[in-house]
């Protein structure tokens, strides 16, 4: 599967975006989506993630209460809704994918996604 981040872009704090991850390729129901994110000079963090029928959505602490993502597999994209955003949410957005099990736990860590997408800067101004 191919993956395509979009969405990103410069905002004030406490201002709102919505990052899509579009996917090409069959079966994209099959796979778990997740979102990560990079600052500068700062390792790749977990922000969000989606299970294939989008019952289980976990996020980071960071950002809960703030982000919400969900999917629409007709359309194979998955989106990150964010609000309330604050500079230190500035980084390169990316998605991620991995296959799994109709029950597979929802993965936070980097590593096991398979696929991933470009990435989106997001920028937010204090």
């Amino acid at each position: 599967v191919q993956l395509q981040a979009s969405g990103g872009g410069l905002v004030q704090a406490g201002g709102s975006l919505r990052l899509s991850c579009a996917a090409s390729g069959h079966s994209f129901s099959r796979y778990t989506v997740g979102w990560f994110r990079q600052a500068s000079g700062k390792e790749r963090e977990f922000v969000a993630a989606i299970s294939r029928s989008g019952g289980s959505t976990p996020c980071a602490d960071s950002v809960k209460g703030r982000v919400t993502i969900s999917r629409d597999n007709a359309k194979n994209t998955v989106y990150l809704q964010m609000n309330n955003l604050k500079p230190e949410d500035t980084a390169i957005y990316y998605c991620a994918a991995v296959p799994s099990i109709l029950t597979a736990p929802v993965r936070a860590t980097a590593s096991e996604y398979h696929y991933w997408g470009q990435g989106t800067k997001v920028t937010v101004s204090s």
